[in-house]
């Protein structure tokens, strides 16, 4: 497959949004309502719903409807940082470019995690290149699901990490809808749209999601109209369902899923020294005037669902994923990458001074349009089969797919003067252009799992086995009409068995044991390093009284290879693509989430949920190595991770009553380094530990609508969001939206 890349302009200014505080117990809101004969939704759950954790052998977190309304904005790591063991690094405030780990595994661009949105991998080429910028919009999610251990090896192929799913708005099982729409500081505009209906063979939904903000960084000089270059998103999607009668001898469905996502960033790779930090830490620089990254992504998704007998069912999925993508960003200052020349600006001065807005005849800016054309595609089936042999009761699931994907670099170099802190151009490059970037990476995959729970009473054992068939190729070409191969020779192969297995034991029905081992395996694509492998252990308990949920598990990852991919992202004198390998390393830590009602039992008039989240990690290179990887640099052993916090702790609480709710979420993150190391971290590579609170509060008028205010960052704490690739960056500042939500 080939797919030449189209140029586009930008998108159509978004209209207003926003995503509304919760829908809580005491509550009357409606909320989607699965039609009773669609099981489907099951089957695209990684987990089951929250009242299927207990059957799973391994850490398994689900954010509902109720909870994910709870959290201000449109941020997933803001989400996230409420499931133990899942790290995140903030990069430009808005959570539009997350950066997600499980377990301590390599955080950029999520590429050591599968990513699913309902049960498909959504990333723009999962095998090809993970590391490709696109991320559903979380508000638009009706739950978020987090496996780990021993069972994720269902989810490949990422498997030293876990799996991430999010399942979208489903079809109501009745005529209804919601629109949600607010209005806040620094023009922020958002709507949340959908209406759905099902009759008894036939349902759809229709949904928009529109999201617009300015940026919270001061340009030196504005550019094209804009001081504070900030983001807006359109997001379109429909579902329609064609099903059998639920009298049906063997009920079948038919789901079209169709889903179409526009975006607008006006965002960066360069951030600031730590001098300039200090003195204005929401100053952005004169060279990043014309940054800006413009992405399309399109969503096929064709469904099918058999339920042969009560013991079998079998679903299946043909999906197609498109994305397009340009980042047209500062790169360079004559030959000079905005990494080395904030990492010492000193000794790069001239090159500084034009960054700054400074004139300078004799540099030039090259601005790079990171070009890029992605397509994911491919079919699975998965079947899950209940049956008794003795004594023993067997849930079997056996899946099979066959997945291809690619990444189209089309990309090229523009050169600018600086003139009085405005951009000018003086020299368009060429698309196409080899040394910017003209090369073709294809993934062709067959991958297969089964695994069975057995039941034998009190206690439940779950074997599992994956098999990843994955062969990767690369081709440069010479010239921009491709007419000439530069190099065709690059290419990579995996044949993996993934084995897992995984036990739970009832001790009473409050208490239960859990454990797993199982092996962590990551594809490395064709940069040269060998693939990334891990023996995964994992151990703990679960208590469930009435209101009170809570789960403490212990979890060691031993890797024989820790591997870092080079991206843009990450900086370092290498060429994206490369890989490298990490030797022996060891991650191990602890985390403990609980939950819990404080009227339970009593006779309060308001509901008092509340829910804390912990986790303690410790991270240590077993050898020492040089690397040119911009996040490990030179390595000793006993080095930590970088972007991996010793501690992290979320603390929610909220105030529900009949007709108004109240909910208060702190987010503690210990210090981390940017760049692996031992010992005191020196200030250019130490992200301060910080703690963020957020507030969101509604009242309803009638039973179908209410009004809300939400306030991300109440504090106004001012922190570093990251540092890599290029300087310093801050996070988001205090933003209040408010909004009213009407459902029909």
């Amino acid at each position: 497959m080939t797919f030449r890349p189209t140029q586009r302009g930008a998108l159509a200014a978004a209209i207003a949004t926003a995503l509304a505080t919760p829908a809580f117990a005491q509550e009357t809101a409606t909320v989607p309502t699965p039609s009773s004969a669609s099981p489907v939704l099951d089957r695209i759950s990684i987990v089951g719903g929250a009242d299927a954790i207990r059957d799973v052998a391994g850490s398994a977190q689900v954010l509902d409807q109720q909870t994910l309304e709870t959290i201000p904005g449109n941020d997933p790591m803001k989400v996230l940082r409420q499931v133990p063991g899942v790290y995140v690094t903030e990069e430009e405030g808005h959570g539009l470019f997350p950066n997600i780990s499980i377990r301590g595994a390599n955080q950029d661009r999520n590429t050591r995690i599968t990513v699913m949105e309902d049960g498909v991998m959504i990333a723009p080429a999962p095998y090809a290149a993970p590391a490709g910028y696109y991320f559903p919009n979380i508000a638009r999610m009706d739950s978020v699901e987090v496996r780990k251990g021993s069972s994720s090896i269902e989810y490949g192929p990422y498997t030293i990490g876990g799996a991430m799913n999010m399942t979208s708005t489903p079809i109501p099982g009745e005529a209804q809808g919601r629109v949600r729409v607010s209005a806040g500081e620094r023009d922020g505009r958002r709507l949340h749209a959908w209406y759905g209906d099902s009759e008894e063979t036939f349902g759809y939904l229709l949904e928009t999601y529109q999201d617009h903000a300015d940026g919270f960084r001061d340009l030196d000089t504005p550019q094209n109209g804009h001081e504070n270059p900030g983001y807006e998103i359109q997001n379109y999607l429909g579902k329609f369902r064609i099903n059998t009668p639920a009298s049906a001898e063997r009920y079948q469905e038919l789901e079209l899923k169709l889903a179409r996502d526009d975006k607008t960033i006006d965002e960066t790779y360069l951030g600031l020294t730590r001098e300039d930090y200090e003195a204005d830490p929401f100053r952005r620089y004169a060279g990043s005037g014309n940054d800006q990254m413009n992405t399309e992504h399109t969503q096929y998704q064709l469904r099918h669902f058999i339920e042969v007998n009560p013991d079998l069912d079998v679903t299946t999925t043909l999906y197609r994923n498109e994305f397009h993508r340009n980042w047209y960003k500062l790169a360079s200052v004559d030959g000079t990458g905005i990494s080395d020349i904030l990492a010492d600006p000193d000794a790069n001065a001239g090159e500084m001074s034009w960054i700054t807005g400074a004139n300078n005849d004799d540099l030039r800016g090259d601005i790079k349009a990171n070009n890029r054309e992605y397509v994911s595609q491919g079919i699975e089936s998965r079947a899950n089969w209940h049956l008794t042999t003795g004594d023993i009761d067997h849930h079997l699931k056996f899946g099979l797919r066959y997945h291809e994907d690619e990444i189209d670099r089309f990309q090229w170099v523009d050169e600018y003067d600086m003139v009085d802190g405005s951009l000018v151009l003086t020299d368009a490059g060429t698309p196409g252009d080899p040394d910017a970037g003209n090369q073709v990476t294809e993934a062709k995959t067959i991958a297969a799992f089964v695994q069975d729970r057995m039941d034998f009473g009190r206690l439940a054992v779950t074997p599992g086995l994956r098999y990843e068939s994955i062969d990767i190729d690369r081709t440069r070409y010479a010239d921009p009409d491709r007419s000439t191969v530069a190099r065709d020779d690059e290419s990579a192969s995996f044949d993996v068995l993934i084995p897992g297995l995984g036990a739970t034991y009832d001790v009473t029905e409050n208490w239960q044991l859990l454990g797993g081992v199982y092996k962590g395996f990551a594809p490395t694509g064709v940069g040269g390093a060998d693939e990334e492998e891990a023996v995964n252990w994992e151990a703990g308990v679960r208590y469930q009284n009435g209101a009170f949920q809570s789960e403490v598990i212990g979890f060691l990852n031993d890797y024989e290879n820790l591997v870092g991919v080079c991206t843009a992202s990450t900086g370092g004198d290498c060429n994206v693509g490369d890989s490298f390998d990490g030797g022996e390393v060891e991650v191990r830590g602890i985390e403990a989430v609980a939950l819990y009602d404080l009227s339970a039992g009593r006779d309060w008039a308001v509901n008092v949920p509340v829910r804390a989240a912990y986790t303690w990690t410790d991270t240590e290179f077993q050898t020492s190595f040089d690397s040119n990887y911009g996040a490990w640099g030179d390595v000793q052993q006993g080095d930590e991770l970088p972007n991996t916090p010793e501690h992290q702790l979320s603390l929610s609480a909220g105030v529900v009553g009949e007709r108004f709710g109240v909910h208060a979420t702190a987010n503690y993150v210990g210090e981390t380094r940017a760049v692996a190391g031992s010992g005191s971290i020196s200030a250019d590579e130490k992200v301060d530990s910080r703690t963020v609170f957020d507030l969101s509060a509604n009242y309803r008028l009638t039973k179908n609508a209410k009004l809300f205010a939400e306030v991300e960052n109440l504090t106004d704490e001012t922190y570093v969001a990251g540092i890599r690739p290029a300087g310093f960056r801050v996070g988001k500042p205090r933003t209040v939206m408010v909004g009213a939500q009407f459902d029909f």
